[in-house]
């Protein structure tokens, strides 16, 4: 199966912040879930299945403030996966992300 070209979101959506996170080379490792409905795992989804992202994954085993066990994820995007976007139309995106 041919591999699909990933797709830019709309810069000023919650897709779009987390992907300019992402194509600034940074890990994301958090978010606050929005209005209460939308969780960090469910955008990544998004990024990965409707819009072709190669986001990775990883998660290990941490510790909760309250001192539960819990497990932390950390996603990011392959540097050669950074470049290709940036080199594409990524740069002027990322500007339109921020006015």
């Amino acid at each position: 199966m041919p591999r699909k070209n990933p797709i830019f979101p709309g810069p000023r959506t919650a897709r779009g912040a987390v992907l300019a996170v992402l194509l600034s080379g940074a890990d994301q490792t958090g978010a606050e879930p929005l209005r209460g409905r939308v969780t960090l795992a469910a955008i990544v989804r998004a990024l990965k299945r409707k819009y072709h992202w190669p986001i990775d994954t990883t998660s290990f085993p941490s510790n909760a403030a309250d001192g539960r066990a819990t497990w932390a994820t950390v996603y990011s995007l392959p540097q050669d996966v950074i470049d290709a976007a940036l080199d594409a139309k990524g740069r002027d995106w990322l500007k339109s992300t921020n006015p």
